[in-house]
């Protein structure tokens, strides 16, 4: 008689902590690993004969921009086809909740026109609520945004809050912590949080750590500012006494590159004086953000209306075209490809780079960019060509650095399938599998695999998860560790990975034989009281 919901037979499993791999079965019973070791198949309501593949905890993607992507696309099909099983929204500063005030307005206002959707939540709870009932793929975490807090609070002036609005964004996080957040992300090269200094962040940070949450962040500066940078948000750590996770940690622009060592030295200097801070890394040397990025802090100022504004007038319009000027060179807009845009047409650039565009509309490319922006409501993507390949391996062997794909989940047809989205959507998963452990060993297997799932889980604080043992949730990815690869491009980058066999989220088959079986068991994951 049939004991176990799934039986594994014969894979050869990579339990997450960076142990060889072994030999084993491995049963499933409901969303629970039950057993590990010799399994009779007669036990198992199904079996599957993994001889010759991999076995590994689901991976957990640490750095995610899916909160308002998987309410349009719930099914998370770049994902789970990659072998997510679970992913940490809210990184930036960005989080869908707790979300109020001017922040909400505005935010409603661009999904719904975008998209459609209904905007009628505001607390984490009921965002957990929107999730659960909408039912999606995959599992999800969420980090509260200091941005989003700061915006609700206080909109996107530029000036330190008031005693009120600092209060208001603490209860804000606390509330947020208590409903199920993991802990706190901050942006701080983005409005408004580029507004805000580290006595602010210090304050709510605190709150978080009450609560047993993390910081994580999007620095100041990655580029002449980054060393700066990570001196002010270890001293945010230290202060708030918060466990910091760096987000997406690089190098940006030829001249910063030497200035990797140093910043590794930083880190570890704050390891050696006890502060618990990692990173994590995407496996691409492009980078992708808004095209609004490369826009002085001035011009960012205020509620989307008010940039929008800014750019028509044409005394503040001159003074973003010298500032855009003096700050890069010729050529900076060689390495910079419009990702996507909204409006049907300016489809046409998508894909080319900023140059390019700017030569097929006949302008100088600070103008087409300023217009571009004007006319898209500054809701443009673009992708960055600034950082190296020597950089981007010395970040990612490093013990304490993570893998996160920083993109929000899309699929090849809906919503979101549009536009070119950097690969990594798509691909950042296998491409460490395949690309740095199998091609170039950079990392063994058991490393790759650690990177990719407990390291993660432990700094979330999520213990039965991100392991292969008998109790931990059945989050499972079984592939072919001789052929896993991904196969999207900054040219075609909708392309799923391939050596993907079968993913289990909470015990249940989401995808089969590479292919997405429709099935939504994925849960929201809270913050253990």
């Amino acid at each position: 008689m049939a004991t176990y919901d799934l039986i594994i037979r014969g894979a050869d499993l990579i339990d997450g902590t960076g142990a060889p791999a072994r030999r084993a079965d491995l049963a499933v019973a409901g969303d629970r690993i039950a057993q590990i070791g010799r399994i009779a198949p007669s036990l198992g309501y199904r079996v599957i004969e993994a001889t010759g593949l991999t076995l590994a905890p689901g991976f957990v993607d640490i750095h995610s921009h899916s909160d308002y992507h998987l309410l349009l696309q719930p099914t998370a099909d770049s994902a789970v086809r990659q072998g997510v099983t679970l992913e940490i929204g809210g990184n930036c500063g960005y989080a869908a909740a707790p979300i109020w005030g001017p922040w909400l307005e505005e935010r409603a206002t661009l999904y719904r026109n975008l998209y459609g959707l209904d905007h009628d939540w505001r607390s984490v709870a009921q965002y957990f609520a929107q999730l659960e009932a909408v039912g999606i793929s995959e599992n999800f975490g969420l980090l509260i945004g200091h941005n989003t807090l700061r915006g609700s609070a206080m909109g996107g002036v530029d000036r330190a809050p008031s005693a009120h609005e600092l209060e208001a964004m603490i209860d804000g996080a606390r509330q947020g912590m208590a409903e199920g957040a993991l802990g706190l992300s901050t942006g701080l090269l983005y409005a408004p949080a580029c507004f805000s200094g580290p006595e602010e962040l210090i304050a709510i940070a605190a709150a978080v750590q009450d609560c047993s949450g993390i910081l994580t962040c999007h620095m100041r500066s990655e580029g002449d500012g980054l060393l700066e940078a990570i001196d002010e948000i270890i001293g945010v750590a230290e202060r708030a006494n918060i466990p910091l996770q760096i987000s997406h940690l690089k190098t940006s622009g030829e001249r910063n590159w030497p200035k990797l060592h140093d910043a590794f030295r930083r880190i570890e200097d704050a390891q050696a004086r006890g502060l618990n801070v990692s990173c994590d890394r995407y496996p691409y040397t492009a980078s992708n953000t808004g095209l609004q990025a490369v826009l002085p802090d001035w011009a960012l100022e205020g509620r989307q209306r008010e940039r929008v504004e800014r750019l028509r007038n044409p005394a503040a319009r001159a003074r973003m075209t010298q500032d855009l000027a003096s700050r890069y060179p010729w050529d900076y807009w060689s390495r910079l490809m419009i990702a996507e845009v909204t409006q049907d047409e300016h489809r046409r650039y998508e894909g080319l780079r900023v140059s390019e565009a700017a030569k097929l509309a006949a302008a100088e490319p600070v103008d087409f960019v300023l217009e571009l922006l004007l006319a898209e409501q500054m809701q443009v993507d673009g992708i960055f060509f600034t950082m190296c390949e020597d950089n981007l391996q010395a970040i990612l062997t490093k013990p304490y650095t993570m893998i996160g794909s920083d993109s929000g989940c899309r699929s090849h047809e809906g919503p979101l399938s549009h536009g070119r989205p950097h690969p990594r959507t798509f691909g950042t998963f296998p491409r460490v599998l395949g690309h740095f452990v199998r091609e170039r060993c950079l990392l063994d297997l058991p490393l790759a695999i650690k990177k990719m799932t407990g390291d993660p889980c432990r700094k979330l604080g999520l213990w039965d998860r991100g392991h292969l043992q008998p109790g931990c949730v059945a989050d499972l990815v079984l592939f072919d560790s001789a052929t896993v690869s991904d196969r999207a491009t900054y040219e075609a980058p909708i392309r799923y990975p391939v050596g993907i066999h079968h993913v289990f989220v909470n015990g249940v088959s989401v995808v089969e034989a590479g292919e997405h079986t429709g099935a939504r068991p994925g849960r929201v994951v809270r913050r253990a009281s």
